[in-house]
């Protein structure tokens, strides 16, 4: 099991009962990080809700039942729209129905401790498409396991959790703007450069596995 399913499994461990696992549809989502610790964070495009407490529709199950279960799993997700609308950096949360969100969202801030997103305990999104780790040694790991379906490949709680659910919707670009030292990334086309900053994109799909990740120095 990798590190951040770990992680992701002790924050999801109470919740899997009741929780609504949040996936990328259509997105565009950038990490400005710099070397001085700056960083600003966006994430523009659809997100959709895949309910961990529902089992599934069986042939024997009565129209009114799965009616009800609609009807409560509707109000979930508009319940998870305000919760997020109440959080800091979100612009724009809009409920579409049917599990799909529309989100604007953008903060700023200077990386003091580890940076995650999504995490809200009152939405109860519990599996990270961006986590930025600090480390002792003056580097940071930028990595977006929700930018990925490598999940669907590990064994354990957690694999597979996206299911026929929004990870297979998944179709975006992620962006790493940065002025740091570049230690390691495992995009092909490498970083380009533009003076002092180099980017690097990612594209994602369906069929991506591996998580974007980058190692970066910082002052």
């Amino acid at each position: 099991m990798g590190a951040w399913t770990r992680i992701a499994l002790a924050f999801a461990a109470p919740l899997l009962l009741t929780a609504c696992l949040l996936t990328p549809g259509k997105f565009e989502s950038k990490l400005v990080l710099n070397a001085d610790r700056s960083f600003t964070y966006s994430y523009i495009g659809e997100v959709y809700a895949v309910d961990q407490s529902m089992t599934p529709t069986g042939s024997d199950e009565k129209p009114a039942e799965a009616a009800k279960k609609k009807a409560e799993t509707e109000t979930k997700n508009r319940a998870i729209a305000d919760a997020l609308s109440k959080e800091a950096g979100y612009r724009s949360v809009k409920y579409l129905g049917d599990g799909k969100f529309t989100i604007d969202y953008q903060v700023s801030g200077h990386l003091t401790h580890a940076f995650i997103y999504p995490f809200n305990l009152d939405a109860q999104a519990i599996v990270p498409f961006v986590a930025v780790e600090l480390r002792a040694n003056g580097t940071v790991r930028v990595k977006a396991p929700g930018f990925a379906n490598e999940a669907k490949d590990q064994a354990g709680p957690m694999g597979g959790m996206g299911g026929d659910g929004g990870s297979d919707k998944l179709d975006g670009i992620f962006i790493l703007d940065t002025d740091a030292e570049i230690v390691s990334q495992n995009n092909e086309e490498g970083p380009q450069a533009a003076g002092a900053r180099k980017t690097i994109s990612w594209k994602v799909s369906p069929l991506t596995r591996d998580a974007p990740t980058a190692v970066l120095r910082l002052r």
